[in-house]
């Protein structure tokens, strides 16, 4: 047997834990080597029972004097009691639905139990305490230590991981240490046994936090690589030299009815200056929710188009796509530019020479695109179907950059003769610790001003007895001709299951279903029983396209008062006539996506409001959410939801590819600097890691699956 040996192999493995093992995605011994603990249980302290506190957690290590099992009264539950004497005190250990127990603890025996300590009936009990039976084996394992607990599955508890891990153990001294010895001795790592004996079983949190710390380093480590190797690679490729024209790009903003803001021209100049290098630019541009990113995109477009190069603007949706269109439109009519929008559902082109819009058929506006009939093409997936293939794509403009996947990406630059130029753009803010790691391989760009005379959205945070008050305060914002979002909760992908006890995984149809379930409820509450005399609609993911766009424009022309959405209405949807967001289940939202929501309000002449509406009765959730009432900048916020929420509300924990060890890292910027620093040094003297050729394996394993969205 080896680290690659199916799991079946492992002693303590039979057919039904197998199943519930390749549920967790555990197929390997080392894969089950590497599912490390979710937190720890601190049962290290053995406590005499006249100490044992209530309410506490503790230790404590006794002999059974009895057990027994009964049957609850009117209930078909088994109830296991023993009684358990240190000597000097005694105590009751009670389990519920456990009456195999008898057949494994047994009077006479020592025996610890673990667990909170509580009273009834005039005598110290501990509730379904984690236990065990002492032998003559030197070391315990589930109490009178830092025990580690584990992600479960039903019918698979952390007392059989644990059991099963301690099995495993056995072949850990085959674990490769592809960390240099150099490196190791520099940073006081671990080598990889040690830290992977002791993630799972530490004598003290010292141990513990040595052993996340080698870990830790070692994935950040790569991924530094990985970014590092990519940088020196795209430097290779040649790209178009897109040369600035400064008194065009004048010309254009001259027109504008409004100036730039001093961050907008900042960055369309890091933009210009990038383009003319001859190499492929790779920038991430960041900007607050109306900060005026799309038009620098548009602005470089347009210098794009000067040279005689084509821009392929991709957005996550139609909706999206369509708007982007119209301000391209609006920003660049003049200035004999072409501008095409190709999406499912719809085909349309800008004629400068003639100054109209036409919609040709989808098969003669991809021959336009192919032959470079077209200047600017603004669309959703349908760019990069198989039959588009630009002639001259001199520039990739992504909107929302983390909702395309690298295939994606990759596809639009299929068949290009010189690798085009990448602007990404999100409205996310990412905390500097995120931009270090995630999205390190990309030049960053923030547009950190906003417009002037913009008013600043007023933000509550509503609780369940205010809730009458804040619709009066809606109906009447509506009475004076303004228009309202509502935004449903977010759906989890797991959710607890009925007995409370383990999760339930959704799929994406799952998860899709209740949104529109969601949607569909509130829409029922609102339009028949709060607001029957107001005109409600309800947009979701089920509905096709042209629906949506015919939903969301008819909503931005006044015929409707309030729309109901899921968070399709997220990302750059543009109704300066709406001045309430309103968003239900706030609390199961990260800070980020709360300020985005919000972003879409505040976009005209009149004062703009956010209520955020929540059911938790957590203190902690009331507090992060009260943030949102005194804070309007979206870095202050991104940095606060990292802390609070972890790196996995940025990146999306499922679709990075980033293992979660590593994800926890993310908030560590020391560490990540570290590994920053030690990756450099290894590349300068090695670029091509001839000298390592198990890191450069390991980077070219972690291509496939890492990608940074």
């Amino acid at each position: 047997m080896n680290l690659e040996s199916p799991i079946k192999n492992l002693k303590g493995v039979n057919l039904k834990i197998l199943k519930k093992l390749e549920h967790l995605g555990i197929k390997t011994i080392k894969d089950l080597l590497f599912y490390f603990p979710r937190r720890y249980d601190d049962f290290s302290v053995i406590t005499p029972i006249k100490y044992a506190k209530i309410g506490e957690q503790c230790t404590i290590s006794g002999e059974v004097l009895s057990i027994a099992n009964t049957r609850a009264y009117r209930s078909f539950m088994t109830i296991t009691t023993a009684k358990i004497t240190d000597g000097e005190n005694t105590i009751q250990a009670i389990w519920y639905n456990q009456p195999f127990l008898i057949k494994n603890i047994h009077k006479g025996q020592k025996i610890n139990i673990s667990g909170k300590v509580g009273y009834q009936r005039k005598s110290l009990i501990m509730q379904n305490p984690a236990y065990e039976v002492l032998d003559s084996k030197p070391e315990t394992t589930h109490t009178g230590r830092l025990v580690p607990v584990y992600k479960e599955t039903r019918g698979l508890t952390s007392r059989w991981l644990r059991f099963l891990i301690k099995n495993a153990l056995a072949f850990s001294s085959l674990l490769e240490d592809i960390i240099p010895e150099q490196i190791k001795e520099k940073r006081n790592l671990l080598n990889i046994k040690d830290a992977i004996e002791k993630i799972h079983f530490p004598q003290n949190r010292t141990e513990q936090n040595q052993a996340k710390k080698r870990i830790s380093y070692e994935e950040l480590f790569l991924i530094q690589l990985l970014i590092q190797t990519s940088k020196r690679k795209l430097k290779e490729y040649g790209a178009p030299k897109i040369e600035p024209d400064i008194e065009f790009t004048k010309n254009i903003i001259s027109l504008l009815p409004f100036s730039l803001t001093d961050a907008q021209k900042k960055v369309l100049w890091q933009i210009l200056k990038d383009m003319e290098k001859g190499t492929p630019m790779n920038r991430l541009v960041e900007g607050d929710v109306g900060s005026g990113k799309t038009l620098v995109a548009l602005l470089s477009s347009a210098n794009v188009a000067k040279n005689g190069w084509q821009t392929a603007f991709m957005a996550p949706t139609e909706i999206l796509a369509s708007q982007h269109f119209a301000e391209a439109k609006k920003v660049l009519r003049d200035f004999n530019i072409s501008i095409a929008l190709l999406t499912s559902s719809e085909k349309k082109v800008y004629e400068p020479e003639l100054k109209e819009i036409c919609s040709p058929k989808k098969q003669d506006l991809i021959k336009m695109i192919n032959n470079n009939k077209v200047d600017l093409v603004l669309g959703t997936h349908s760019l990069i179907q198989d039959k588009v293939k630009f002639k001259k794509l001199g520039l990739v403009i992504l909107d929302e950059q983390h909702r395309f996947g690298v295939a994606q990406r990759a596809a639009l630059l299929k068949e290009q003769k010189t690798t085009p130029h990448l602007l990404s753009m999100t409205a996310t803010p990412i905390p500097r610790t995120l931009a270090m790691t995630a999205y390190g391989d990309l030049d960053i760009s923030l547009i950190d001003q906003m417009p002037k005379n913009r008013k600043k959205i007023i933000t509550k945070v509503v609780p369940p007895q205010k809730r009458k008050d804040a619709y009066r305060f809606i109906k009447n914002e509506v009475s004076k001709g303004r228009q309202v979002f509502v935004i449903c909760p977010k759906i989890e992908h797991n959710m607890p299951s009925s007995d409370g006890q383990n999760e339930i995984k959704l799929t994406q149809r799952q998860i899709n279903n209740l949104k529109i379930k969601a949607v569909k409820e509130e829409y029922e509450k609102l339009s028949k029983k709060i607001f029957p005399d107001l005109k409600v609609a309800m947009l979701h993911g089920k509905l096709k396209p042209k629906e949506k766009e015919n939903i969301m424009q008819d909503f931005k022309d006044k015929k409707y008062d309030i729309l109901v959405s899921t968070s399709v209405v997220e990302v750059g949807v543009d109704v300066p006539n709406a001045t309430i967001m309103m968003i239900e289940g706030a609390d199961r939202f990260g800070l980020s996506q709360l300020h985005q929501f919000r972003g879409r309000v505040g976009r005209g002449e009149h004062q703009s409001y956010c209520f955020l509406f929540f059911e938790s009765e957590s203190e902690t959730a009331k507090t992060r959410l009260k943030i949102m009432e005194t804070c309007s900048d979206g870095f202050k916020l991104a940095e606060y939801d990292l802390k609070m929420r972890g790196p996995g509300d940025f990146l999306g924990k499922n679709q990075s590819g980033i293992p979660d060890v590593a994800m926890e890292a993310l908030i560590n910027p020391a560490l990540i600097s570290d590994a920053q620093e030690d990756a450099k040094d290894i590349l300068k003297k090695d670029p091509d890691l001839k000298n390592y050729p198990k890191l450069k394996e390991k980077i070219e394993k972690m291509e496939q699956k890492i990608h940074f969205e």
